[in-house]
């Protein structure tokens, strides 16, 4: 199987539930009752059917719940089947990590793997800190990320200071927040690739990955060219996302998250990414380490 066989599935089911009262997300706290949990299973259980009959393709796939999706135990079990598919190059997850990791022991390490964020003031650093070194001892790649609000300035630098300097950590930009110089300059400290983040990316006409070689697919098996554009261009379960596929130009004017202008074209972003394109972390992160494999 060819890398031009690769494609990132972008998967974002009904479930919207939370265990955070994050006051930046409007999902906080939120919960679900348990007929909609129950139809936020079936509709994963189902795609997790699709990827297991999709093995003309080398699949990476990327759950982005609204909610957090590792409190429920059918998450947790669609990493651990999906990690030993031999034609999914990995499987990933945007989690705040609240949940235990133990059930990880079960997926292939060098497939499964982790986005997750720390949330000060939803969580005390030496317990979020104690959650990474489980999955440090069981072997499971994961990156770690800040909203850069001026008030987790200090926890973020904190958080720096007591995580391997193997382990990426990046900061988003907080939406409706415009960062001075001075500002800019203390996250990019933190975080090299901030200005990635600091400012929306001018997208409309530019050439993008998304709906070409990566899509997003809701519950139901909509499938759109990205979670940003609300078009939908075929369904997974009928067959028409495959005939949908084809290079596309952005028809958004702006795109300011991670998960869209990854795929921009101009950015180059995936060459940046490689491997570690879905558990945003850096082919070469460590810096230093790149330097020394270089020279």
């Amino acid at each position: 199987m060819s890398s031009g066989d690769d494609l990132y599935v972008l998967y974002r089911g009904p479930l919207a539930s939370c265990n955070y009262d994050c006051p930046y997300c409007p999902f906080a706290k939120r919960v679900d009752p348990p007929a909609f949990l129950r139809g936020d299973k079936s509709d994963l259980q189902r795609f997790i059917g699709w990827v297991r009959e999709t093995a003309d393709r080398r699949l990476s796939v990327l759950f982005t719940p609204w909610g957090e999706g590792l409190t429920r135990s059918w998450y947790r079990d669609a990493i651990v089947e999906l990690s030993h598919l031999p034609h999914v190059a990995r499987v990933a997850i945007q989690t705040n990590l609240a949940a235990r990791t133990g059930w990880l022991a079960a997926a292939n390490p060098q497939v499964a793997a982790l986005w997750a964020t720390f949330h000060p003031g939803q969580v005390t650093l030496e317990r979020f800190l104690a959650r990474c070194r489980e999955l440090d001892a069981l072997g499971i790649r994961y990156s770690i990320g800040v909203v850069g609000l001026p008030d987790h300035h200090d926890a973020a630098v904190e958080l720096r200071a007591s995580l391997p300097p193997s382990v990426y950590l990046w900061i988003n930009a907080a939406d409706g927040h415009v960062y001075t110089a001075a500002e800019e300059r203390r996250w990019t400290a933190l975080d090299p690739r901030f200005g990635d983040s600091v400012r929306p990316h001018v997208s409309l006409g530019l050439p993008c990955h998304a709906g070409e070689t990566a899509i997003s697919v809701l519950g139901d098996g909509t499938v759109r060219r990205c979670h940003f554009i609300p078009a939908p261009i075929g369904n997974l379960y009928d067959g028409t996302w495959r005939t949908a596929l084809r290079p596309r130009a952005c028809s958004n004017s702006l795109c300011d998250c991670h998960i869209g202008y990854v795929h921009l074209k101009p950015l180059k972003l995936r060459d940046v990414y490689a491997d570690g394109l879905l558990e945003r972390i850096p082919a070469m992160w460590p810096p230093e380490a790149s330097v020394m494999r270089d020279s």
